[in-house]
C-alpha cells in the first residue's frame, strides 16, 4: 500500500487541544478508512501525548521536530478539527516538496473549518501550493471524488466560476467616480493603523507587509498591549462606572453571576470599561483611524477579554470618552473601527468601508466575522437557501443587531480561553442587505474579493440551535451569499475572517460594493467580484 503522512496542527492552549482531542481522533479514524478504501495507508507523523492529554502539534518548536521525520516528497495531509496556529507548521510546509492536502470536518462545534481557512490563507500568502477538502462524514461524493483526484494527481482544483475580475464587470460611472475620489483622498491625506502587537493566534495571513500597506496610504503605528494595560491603570473608577451606567441606560443586559472563575461579574465589566477608555485615549494620542487589539495572547493573563470593548468601539452610538483630565470628547459622534484579533487585512478593509460609507451617506458600522459554518434552511414559503453562520467573539457593533443596544446581551467568555473572564457583546444581526469582502495577500500583491449577501431572520428555535452548535456567547449573523455555493466559497476564501457592512437596500448595496471595488483598485489592489451582484 502507498503511504500518506498525516499531521494534526493545534492550538497553543493545552485546554483547547484537550477539549477537541476526541473530535480530532474521530475525524482521523474516518480519514484513515477513506484512504484505506483507496488502497493507501496512513502514517501519523506524531503521537498522542499522555502527558499533555492530546495529539496535536502545539508549538512551532514541536512542529519543527515533527517535520524532521516526514520525507520531504511524501504526500501530506493536514487534518483539522480544531482551531490551529498556522505558524506551528508553516515552516515545514514552505519546504515540503510533496503534495499537500488541507482537510477539515464540516462542523460548527469543532472549529476545524475556520482553522483550515486560516491555514489556507497563510499558505496562499506564503506562495505554497496546496489542495483543500472538507466533509461532514468523509463519505460524500464531493469528498471521495476529490480525495481520489488528489491521490492520483497530487493536486486538486475546485469550481471558482463565481469569481470575476472587476475589469470584466460593468460599473456605473457614478460608482467609479465615488470610489476613485475616495482613494485619491486617502492617498493624499493618509491614515494610521494602530496595531496592539502583531501576529495573534498564529494568523500569518492577517499580517500585512508594510511595503504593500504603504501603497494604500495607510501606515502602521506599532503599539504594545502592555501599554494598553498600563493606560487602564490610569483610568479612574468613576470614569469606568460612567461607561457601565451608559450601557445600562441603553438597555444592554449583563448576564452576571457570583463566581469569578466561571461567571461574568460587574468587576470584570468595569475592567473592560477601563480598557475601552484606555484604547480610545491611546488611539487619539497616536492619531489612529483604526486599531486592533491582539486580545487572545498576553493580555488575557492580565485583564478580562476585550470583546465588549471591540464591539463598542465599532459603534457610532457609544459611551463618550474624554481626554484625560479634560471634558474634551474623543472621536465625538464617530466609531473607532476595530479589527478583532488584530487582523490587519480586516483593519484596512474596515477603515476604508467606514470612511467610504460615510461619504455615501450610509450607516458606516462594520465588523469582521468568522466564516464559521453553515447548513441549508427551508423557509415557510418553501424557499431553500444555504444559510451561513457568521460568528465572532464580540467585535460586532450593536447597530447590526435586532433592537440595537436593547437587543444586546453581554455573557462571560468561556473560561477555557479567558481565565479572567470578560463580557462579549452578543446579539442577532438584523435582516437586510450587506456587502461582504476580504483583503488578502497572494503572489506578493494585495487582493480584494467582494460580493453581496442577504442577512435573513430565522425562527428563534433555529437560531438557538445554531448557537448551541457553535459558540452561544457570541453575536451571530444568518447570511445567504448571493450566487455562491458552499463549496465555491470554501475553495476561494483566503481567511477565517470575512468583513461585513449593511446598506440601506439591495440597490444601495450593489452601488456601494462597486464604489468600494473601484476604490480598492485605485489603491493598487487586484479586485474580484464574487457571485451575483445584480
Amino acid at each position: 500500500m502507498k503511504t500518506v503522512y498525516l499531521i494534526a496542527n493545534g492550538d497553543l492552549r493545552t485546554s483547547a487541544n484537550q477539549k477537541c482531542e476526541a473530535a480530532q481522533a474521530a475525524m482521523e479514524k474516518q480519514i484513515v478508512a477513506a484512504l484505506k478504501k483507496e488502497g493507501w495507508k496512513v502514517k501519523r507523523a506524531h503521537p498522542f501525548s499522555k502527558l499533555k492529554g492530546h495529539g496535536f502539534i502545539d508549538s512551532q518548536k514541536y512542529g519543527m521536530e515533527v517535520f524532521q521525520k516526514i520525507p520531504a516528497d511524501a504526500p501530506l495531509i493536514v487534518a483539522e478539527a480544531v482551531w490551529q496556529y498556522s505558524h506551528h507548521i508553516l515552516h515545514g510546509l514552505l519546504t515540503h516538496t510533496g503534495p499537500i492536502l488541507t482537510l477539515a470536518n464540516w462542523s460548527g462545534t469543532w472549529p476545524g473549518l475556520v482553522g483550515m481557512l486560516n491555514l489556507n490563507g497563510s499558505l496562499k500568502k506564503a506562495g505554497v501550493d496546496y489542495s483543500t477538502l472538507w466533509s461532514e462524514d468523509f463519505k460524500d461524493a464531493f469528498f471521495q471524488d476529490g480525495l481520489k483526484k488528489w491521490l492520483k494527481k497530487g493536486t486538486l482544483t475546485h469550481d471558482t466560476a463565481h469569481v470575476r475580475a472587476l475589469k470584466n464587470v460593468r460599473v456605473p460611472a457614478e460608482a467609479r467616480r465615488e470610489g476613485e475620489r475616495f482613494a485619491q483622498g486617502l492617498l493624499k491625506h493618509k491614515a494610521i493603523m494602530g496595531v496592539f502587537d502583531e501576529g495573534c493566534m498564529g494568523m500569518y495571513n492577517a499580517i500585512l507587509p508594510d511595503e504593500l500597506l504603504h501603497k494604500t496610504g495607510v501606515f502602521k503605528e506599532r503599539l504594545s498591549q502592555s501599554a494598553l494595560y498600563a493606560a487602564m491603570l490610569e483610568v479612574t473608577d468613576a470614569e469606568a462606572l460612567a461607561v457601565y451606567e451608559w450601557y445600562v441606560a441603553k438597555g444592554l443586559q449583563f448576564e452576571f453571576g457570583k463566581n469569578e472563575a466561571t461567571s461574568l461579574t460587574k468587576k470584570q465589566v468595569l475592567q473592560q470599561c477601563k480598557m475601552y477608555i484606555a484604547a480610545m485615549r491611546i488611539a487619539d494620542d497616536f492619531g489612529c483611524s483604526t486599531i486592533g487589539i491582539q486580545y487572545q495572547q498576553g493580555l488575557k493573563d492580565l485583564a478580562p477579554a476585550s470583546d465588549l470593548v471591540e464591539g463598542t468601539l465599532n459603534n457610532v452610538d457609544r459611551p463618550p470618552v474624554y481626554r484625560k483630565g479634560t471634558q474634551e470628547e474623543l472621536y465625538a459622534h464617530e466609531a473607532l473601527p476595530h479589527f478583532n484579533e488584530v487582523d490587519e487585512c480586516a483593519g484596512l478593509d474596515g477603515m476604508v468601508t467606514y470612511r467610504l460609507w460615510r461619504q455615501l451617506g450610509f450607516e458606516p458600522e462594520n465588523t469582521l466575522h468568522d466564516l464559521r459554518w453553515g447548513r441549508p434552511y427551508v423557509f415557510e414559503n418553501g424557499r431553500e437557501e444555504y444559510v451561513w453562520v457568521f460568528l465572532i467573539s464580540g467585535a460586532a457593533p450593536p447597530a447590526h443587531f435586532i433592537g440595537n443596544w436593547q437587543g444586546a446581551v453581554s455573557e462571560r467568555q468561556p473560561s477555557m480561553y479567558f481565565r479572567l473572564g470578560g463580557g462579549t457583546l452578543k446579539g442577532i444581526s438584523k435582516p437586510g442587505w450587506i456587502v461582504w469582502s476580504r483583503v488578502f495577500v497572494a503572489e506578493g500583491k494585495l487582493h480584494f474579493d467582494t460580493g453581496l449577501g442577504e442577512v435573513v431572520e430565522l425562527p428563534e428555535k433555529e437560531t438557538q440551535e445554531r448557537w448551541s452548535l457553535t459558540t452561544s456567547q457570541w453575536p451571530i449573523m444568518h447570511t445567504v451569499l448571493k450566487g455562491i455555493t458552499r463549496d465555491q466559497m470554501m475553495a476561494r476564501h483566503a481567511s477565517n475572517h470575512i468583513q461585513v457592512v449593511y446598506a440601506p437596500d439591495q440597490n444601495a448595496a450593489r452601488f456601494g460594493l462597486l464604489a468600494k471595488a473601484c476604490a480598492m483598485r485605485a489603491l493598487g489592489m487586484e479586485v474580484n467580484i464574487c457571485g451575483d451582484i445584480k
